[in-house]
Formats: C-alpha cells, sequence, structure tokens
C-alpha cells in the first residue's frame, strides 16, 4: 500500500448506541478508514469492542485518547450529547478534524461557535446526521428533482415510536444539561431533513408535550416549519404513537408521495450485520415502497408503486474520508447543523410561550 493509501486513523469517543451500532460500523467499512481507538470506561463495552474489531485499541477517557494526539488523523464524538461541545472544541484545539454525533450542540451559537474554531484552525468539522442517506429521503429527493409531484406544497415527515414506557438514562433526563428529549433526538433528523428539501426556515410553531407516567422530558413533539420559498413542513417526533402513520406524506401541484416504515439500515446494523457484506444492503422489500399519485389514497390503490432507492449510510463516511483527503466536500457542515439547531430552539420557545416564532 502507498503512502497515499495509507488508510486515515480513527478515534471513536463512545460506545453506547451510537458509536456500537452506527459508527464503529460505518467507520470499519470504509475504505481508507481505519478504527483506531475507541473510548470507553465500560470494561464490558471496552471487551465488546475489541471482539468486534480485533485490531482496536480501547482507553477509558477522552484524555489518554488526545494523549496520542499526533498518531490520529480523526476523532469520532459518539458520547452524550452535554460533551459534544467541549470533547469538539479539545480536539480542535489539538489539530484533530473531527465528526460529531447530532445534535452538534444544545444551541446554535455554540455549533456556530465550533464552525469558526474549526475554520480558523483549518480542519474539518462534520456533523453525523445519518438519514440524509435513509432510502426514503434519496427517493423523495429524486421525486422531486425529477419534477414528479410538480410544485411541492406540503412536507409531512414522521418518526414514530410506540414506546409507552419510558427506558431512562440520558435520553430521556429532564436536566436541560444533557440536551435530552425528541426535540433534539429524533427531531434534529426530522428538521435536518425538511431544510435540506426545502431550504431556509422562516416561521416555527411547536407543539412539545410529556405523556408517559414517569417521563422527564418531551416524548410527543410536533414542528411546523414555514419554510422561505413557502413550503410547509409538518414534523412529528413521538414515542407515544399506537399508530405509526406514513413516514412521509409529500403533497405538490402535480401529485403526492406517501411511504410508510423506517428505513432498515439502523435495524440491520443493530442485529450485527455489516456493510459491505452483501449487494443489497439499504435494500427493503417491494411491500414497503412507496407510492405515487392524485385523487386516491394509495390504501386503495391509487396512484403507481415507486421501487425505493437503497438507502446509503456508508456514503457519509465514504464523504468524510474523500473531505480529509482534499478530494470532497464536507458531506455535513456546523453551519447546516447550526441552522436546524436555530429551528429546534425556536421549536422549544414556541411550545413553551404558545407562539409562532419568526427567524
Amino acid at each position: 500500500m502507498t503512502a497515499a493509501a495509507t488508510p486515515l486513523r480513527v478515534g471513536l469517543i463512545g460506545y453506547g448506541l451510537a458509536g456500537s451500532v452506527f459508527h464503529a460500523p460505518l467507520i470499519a467499512a470504509t475504505e481508507g478508514l481505519a478504527l483506531d481507538t475507541v473510548v470507553t470506561s465500560n470494561p464490558e463495552r471496552q471487551t465488546q469492542a475489541e471482539a468486534e474489531f480485533p485490531d482496536v485499541r480501547t482507553v477509558a477517557t477522552p484524555e489518554e485518547l488526545f494523549d496520542r494526539t499526533a498518531e490520529l488523523d480523526l476523532v469520532v464524538i459518539a458520547s452524550p450529547n452535554r460533551t459534544h461541545v467541549a470533547l469538539a472544541t479539545t480536539a480542535l484545539k489539538a489539530g484533530l478534524p473531527v465528526v460529531v454525533d447530532k445534535p452538534v450542540a444544545g444551541t446554535a451559537a455554540e455549533a456556530r461557535e465550533l464552525a469558526a474554531l474549526a475554520e480558523e484552525r483549518g480542519l474539518l468539522l462534520s456533523v453525523f446526521q445519518n438519514r440524509r442517506w435513509d432510502n426514503d429521503f434519496l427517493t423523495l429527493r429524486k421525486l422531486l428533482a425529477d419534477g414528479e409531484l410538480g410544485d411541492a406544497w406540503r412536507f409531512e415527515s414522521r418518526f414514530e415510536r410506540w414506546r409507552p414506557q419510558p427506558k431512562g438514562g440520558w435520553r430521556e433526563s429532564g436536566d436541560p444539561a444533557e440536551i435530552g428529549g425528541l426535540l433534539y433526538d429524533l427531531g434534529s433528523h426530522v428538521v435536518d431533513q425538511a431544510l435540506v428539501l426545502f431550504g431556509p426556515a422562516t416561521e416555527v410553531y411547536a407543539e412539545s408535550v410529556i405523556r408517559r407516567a414517569g417521563a422527564e422530558t418531551d416524548d410527543d413533539t410536533f414542528i411546523a416549519v414555514t419554510h422561505a420559498n413557502g413550503v410547509r413542513s409538518h414534523l412529528y417526533a413521538s414515542a407515544t404513537a399506537a399508530q405509526l402513520g406514513p413516514r412521509f406524506r409529500v403533497l405538490g401541484s402535480k401529485a403526492g408521495y406517501v411511504k410508510y416504515g423506517l428505513d432498515p439500515q439502523e435495524d440491520a446494523l443493530r442485529k450485527g450485520e455489516r456493510p459491505g457484506t452483501s449487494a443489497a444492503w439499504g435494500e427493503e422489500p417491494e411491500s414497503l415502497y412507496g407510492r405515487i399519485g392524485a385523487g386516491e389514497s394509495p390504501v386503495t390503490g391509487g396512484g403507481r408503486t415507486v421501487p425505493t432507492l437503497p438507502g446509503d449510510y456508508p456514503a457519509y463516511y465514504a464523504a468524510v474520508a474523500r473531505a480529509l483527503r482534499g478530494e470532497g466536500p464536507n458531506p455535513v457542515t456546523a453551519l447546516e447543523a447550526a441552522a436546524a439547531l436555530d429551528v429546534l430552539e425556536a421549536a422549544r420557545r414556541s411550545a413553551r410561550d404558545k407562539v409562532t416564532v419568526t427567524l
């Protein structure tokens, strides 16, 4: 292997859900990247990481990782939300490019400060918005680009689950410092997708409530976004949906598109399946394909079936590798993440004060 082709060495901070299910497998599957070190203080997770990736080393603290800055080419931060800003700041000041899981920060101002620091140091700072590579999202982008729907009028996006009992943990903590709750968790995905599809937001209205007994933070949230181009996005994030609605329902001047079911990649990764081991990665059965049409419900056979494009989470880290080598753009910038945080902060204020917020 030539020097130019030497894999870039990656340090991964955090080996919970985000680190073990998403980041580690995707990094390991990416040509040009090598998972070098995993940071976790949990002995069981250290054993898990070493078993799943025999060449990886494990350390207990981020400080041990940063002591080896010269041996690394990228730091990935997949630790709890409250740690993102501090760890990203430390990595950037140490001269290391950074990938941060979403949300990159608790506020848009913090995200912009990180972006400014990265620019000042001439370093990559990218945010892991993996659901830009969901199968349904890729399909919808193509339908819009091809003019299949005409002028888009309304975008409905639902990320719903049925979890009537709280699971606990920092994601469901009521401590504001944890940056928990669905608004910043699933809301980060649905807002980012809406902004990518339809551009900047001008107004935000939201309803955000706690429905489950014993829950400490929002578990049922609705966000209405008015985009500068006039499109209205209605975005739902819920852990209390006893009947799941369509993942997407998009209405345009020519036709509408309705798609049920979640992208299969997360479920595959949770089961231990890995990209590159099957030519069918990211594909779903025809029974889950969406439908496009006008004047009749897809439930009664209206319109025609639209084959869903394969989901492609591996494309994110492939783009990161190219960006680090100067061969392509940052796939998700911190400034893009800051724009989504503008909307999330406005939504929190709207729900609290029962007002529509102008951006």
